[in-house]
Order: structure tokens, then C-alpha cells, then sequence
């Protein structure tokens, strides 16, 4: 007997011979009493608020499929994103709060200190310079 259903009387319903041998073979595939497969079929077409007379498009596995596609998609981006963006600046926003103190670090360049030379003893060491050249320079 049908759980729950056990005080409930038979009810018959007119149907045509073909469709109620389908019905039975189907019943028993289903490893159920007949009423309990018709309200587990009504239970499925209220649930899922379809009608037996609409198609539902493409089978299960091929839309099971897409959704694991389209999954696998966004989990790329996710990553992408995780990756370029939200590490990097959670990176600087940990250095920026760590609290290190700006004087003890070390400068990345350092500028070199140029000595003061006038005019006169630039052009001096430029003779010079000429000079040694002209002395190295093999005769012909």
C-alpha cells in the first residue's frame, strides 16, 4: 500500500487501453503503484511550473553540460581577477598599513654630488686632454 494513503478509497479513471498499458509499464519501471507515479508526475509539472505540453528544448546532459562550461568560465575570470587585481592591491594596502617608518628606508637613487668648476679650469683640463693626445697620435 501507498504511504499516507492507506484510508483512501479507489477512484477510476477512463482512459484508453493503449495508454494504460504504457502508463502500467511505465508504473513499474518507476517501482511504484500506479497513483503513487501519477502524483509524483503531477508533484514534478507543479514544482517545476511546466506543462506536459510545452518542450523543455534540449536534454538535461547537454544543458548540464553548458553550465558547466559557463562555470568553468567564470571561475577563470574570478581567477584572473584574484590574480591581477585583488593580490596586488591587497599587497600594497598591507605595506601601506604595516606602519614602516619612511626614514629607514633606503633611498632607490642617489644623486650624484658635483664639485663646483669654474669656466677657466674646465677649459684647462680640455687643453690638456688635446695635448696628451696629440703626443700619443703615431707620426707618419
Amino acid at each position: 500500500m501507498d504511504k499516507g494513503y492507506e484510508k483512501e478509497r479507489f477512484e477510476s479513471l477512463s482512459i484508453k487501453t493503449s495508454i494504460a498499458q504504457k502508463f502500467k509499464k511505465f508504473s513499474k519501471r518507476m517501482g511504484a503503484s500506479q497513483s503513487m507515479t501519477l502524483l509524483l508526475m503531477l508533484d514534478f509539472f507543479e514544482a517545476n511550473g511546466i506543462s506536459p505540453k510545452e518542450s523543455l528544448g534540449p536534454h538535461i546532459h547537454t544543458l548540464e553540460s553548458l553550465i558547466k562550461k559557463r562555470i568553468n568560465a567564470v571561475m577563470a575570470v574570478i581567477k584572473d581577477i584574484e590574480k591581477n587585481q585583488t593580490k596586488p592591491t591587497a599587497a600594497m594596502m598591507h605595506a601601506l598599513f604595516e606602519g614602516e617608518d619612511p626614514s629607514e628606508k633606503k633611498p632607490l637613487l642617489t644623486e650624484r654630488k658635483q664639485t663646483a668648476k669654474t669656466l677657466e679650469s674646465e677649459l684647462q683640463n680640455w687643453i690638456k686632454k688635446k695635448e696628451a693626445q696629440k703626443h700619443q697620435e703615431p707620426k707618419k
